[in-house]
């Protein structure tokens, strides 16, 4: 699975929320540095190129929808942040967000908690 852009990233997240949307719809979602319709509609086909998206043909337009839910989406890029930037470890994952004070001990405490019930 090819990566995304933020751009191609901003429309999945619109097409998750809308589940089926023309570009016109998506367009109508984007609240800031709207791009031109001719513009998305070429990221639109980019990520269904890119098979993150498939399409429902009516006449001349298409009806675009997620192929890739956003939760395997996220999971993809949850363990590929982590293979590229923290060599594999979850360990060290946590360890930068208590160092750069991003996670309390309340946090850690409820994720040791979960990881226990999970067992």
């Amino acid at each position: 699975m090819k990566k995304l852009t933020n751009k191609e990233e901003e429309v999945m997240k619109i097409l998750w929320k809308l589940k089926k949307a023309f570009v016109k719809e998506i367009l109508a979602e984007i609240k800031e540095d709207k791009p031109h319709y001719n513009t998305l509609s070429t990221i639109v086909r980019n990520l269904e190129d890119k098979e993150y998206v498939g399409h429902e043909a009516f006449g001349n337009t298409h009806r675009y929808f997620p192929l890739i839910s956003m939760e395997a989406y996220r999971k993809r890029f949850v363990n590929a942040t982590i293979a590229d930037f923290y060599d594999n470890s979850y360990k060290s994952l946590v360890s930068f967000f208590a160092k750069e004070e991003k996670i309390s001990v309340e946090e850690l405490k409820e994720i040791i908690e979960l990881i226990e019930k999970n067992k």
